[in-house]
């Protein structure tokens, strides 16, 4: 498919079959994504029915984020090999029969598997509604295209904890995996219609540069499982996770040297060297932290010091998702009058500033509180991904629109991986530290801590349980303090991205695609 693209300047005006296909294509990436979050809320319902423990149920979510991220590299490749309508229609089926297979799964190694296969199919799914968006559309389509893709990077993350709880609470925790059926078929029937019949080109598998596909899988594949369980073993404490740090910095070093070092690389690194795709995936990466660090960070809040239920939960992070569909219509608008760095830079200013604000939590410090900073953010992220995507790939030809997706997508989920396991650790170790601090207050020459004593004792009957609820809440107001911190680090992080989007060049106002002429119109009618 990347191989064959138009040249940009001829791509025509998309039609209606055109469309239909980058509708489903973009109402697949949702679903892939959804699948990512909407299972978190779900995690400990499926854990007791699979007889799984927590740190074993873990690898339900890793093994889809594994096989996802192996996936995203290949997808360009398997597309051109298969061709775009039999690839697209494979892994849509793939997809609904792998979430069958989930709602059906008898132990916790069958449902891994069963999440490994959704991974694959999903994985696939994002690089490819992202590439349509480059090759379907001309330039002056193009922010519409991105609008609503942005509806699967931001609304997606969004909704899905809020989804998986409702279902989860009033269903059970299979209906999280029958609710991608019935987009499944229209995404498969969409994309059948939708695209263009091709020969595949099975010669290209000879030409498959295997090797650096096997460094790729194994690099790619050891950093996320390195990222997801590294801070639930200590990190380089276990030998377990040295290993897999060893083998993914080896396997990741020989990959970039065989990409760099050949003339049809499987995902052309050298896009890098152009400003706006450079700086605009670095802030990529930071625009990962923050849409899928504070999907992670938020919950563990809400359920640890408030004891909030996966339906509470929901409740909160839904006021993050559901305005941006006001906003994001808006942003294509927005762009035809002022510069897509401005306000690039401005969505990443309130996403980080809900984020910098939401680290000033205490014990009131709730679900109604939350209201307000999470439509700061649904107003900051739509305005952040349209823009960021049209400066990101605004100088990249069609024909390397597969690499550039795959690069794009890769860096926002290896930036959510990297924030998640940054931030995971951060809420263990800074509240192990801020413990130690608060906890040399809990002397007897403190005259606070005594008077605390006596009150407890008196209300609970004795020293003991009164000197428990104390170390109890000791413990609760270091954690706190450590979610301050991890809020704050993706505020840093958003920031960042801020500065790296204002280092971009400002793009050239597109000429707006002239309507198709009749004889336009007659050649999309399907080919035999």
């Amino acid at each position: 498919m990347a191989e064959h693209a138009i040249p940009e300047q001829e791509i025509p005006p998309p039609g209606r079959r055109d469309w239909i296909a980058l509708l489903s294509a973009i109402l697949g990436a949702f679903m892939a994504i959804l699948d990512i979050q909407i299972i978190n809320s779900s995690l400990k319902d499926i854990q007791g029915a699979l007889s799984a423990t927590i740190e074993e149920g873990s690898w339900i979510s890793t093994s889809y984020l594994v096989a996802e991220i192996i996936i995203i590299p290949l997808a360009a490749w398997l597309t051109t090999i298969f061709s775009p309508r039999r690839f697209a229609v494979g892994i849509s089926t793939l997809f609904v029969l792998a979430s069958l297979l989930c709602s059906m799964a008898w132990n916790l190694e069958s449902m891994i598997v069963f999440r490994a296969l959704q991974g694959l199919a999903g994985g696939a799914l994002i690089p490819f509604a992202f590439t349509l968006i480059l090759t379907k559309l001309p330039p002056a389509s193009r922010p519409k295209g991105m609008a609503m893709f942005a509806i699967t990077a931001t609304f997606a993350p969004s909704i899905g904890p809020t989804i998986g709880g409702w279902l989860t609470e009033n269903f059970g925790w299979e209906y999280i995996f029958y609710i991608n059926i019935v987009p499944g078929i229209l995404m498969a029937s969409g994309l059948m219609y939708g695209l263009d019949k091709a020969a595949p080109r099975w010669e290209l598998l000879r030409q498959g540069d295997y090797f650096g596909i096997a460094t790729m899988a194994a690099g790619l594949g050891c950093l996320q499982v390195f990222l997801e369980e590294g801070h639930r073993e200590d990190w380089f404490e276990s030998s377990a996770m040295v290993t897999l740090a060893v083998v993914s910095f080896i396997s990741l070093v020989c990959f970039i040297i065989l990409q760099l070092s050949r003339p049809n690389p499987l995902v052309n690194l050298r896009l890098l060297k152009d400003r706006n795709f450079l700086f605009g995936s670095l802030a990529n990466i930071g625009l990962g932290v923050g849409l899928y660090g504070t999907v992670f960070v938020l919950p563990v809040y809400l359920a640890q010091i408030q004891q909030y239920n996966a339906l509470q939960i929901g409740q909160v992070i839904m006021w993050m998702g559901f305005p941006q569909l006001l906003i994001i219509p808006l942003v294509p608008i927005l762009m035809k009058f002022v510069d897509a760095r401005l306000i690039c830079a401005t969505g990443f200013f309130l996403f980080a500033f809900a984020s910098f604000f939401s680290g000033s939590l205490n014990l009131d410090f709730a679900g109604d509180q939350f209201i307000a900073i999470q439509i700061f953010r649904a107003f900051g992220q739509p305005m952040v991904l349209v823009p960021m995507s049209i400066l990101a790939t605004a100088m990249i030809p069609p024909s390397q629109a597969g690499s550039a997706s795959s690069l794009y997508n890769i860096l926002r989920n290896l930036g959510g991986a990297i924030g998640i396991a940054a931030l995971a650790t951060i809420l263990d170790s800074r509240a192990k530290h801020y413990y130690e601090i608060l906890r040399e207050s809990i002397t007897p020459g403190n005259a606070a801590f005594t008077d605390r004593m006596e009150l407890l004792t008196a209300q609970l009957g004795n020293e003991q349980s009164a000197f428990q609820l104390l170390s109890n809440q000791v413990h609760q107001q270091a954690s706190i303090m450590a979610f301050n911190d991890a809020f704050h680090l993706i505020a840093i992080m958003l920031g960042f991205s801020m500065v790296f989007v204002l280092l971009t060049k400002a793009i050239p106002k597109p000429v707006a695609a002239k309507p198709a002429t009749a004889n336009e119109k007659n050649l999309e009618s399907p080919h035999p």
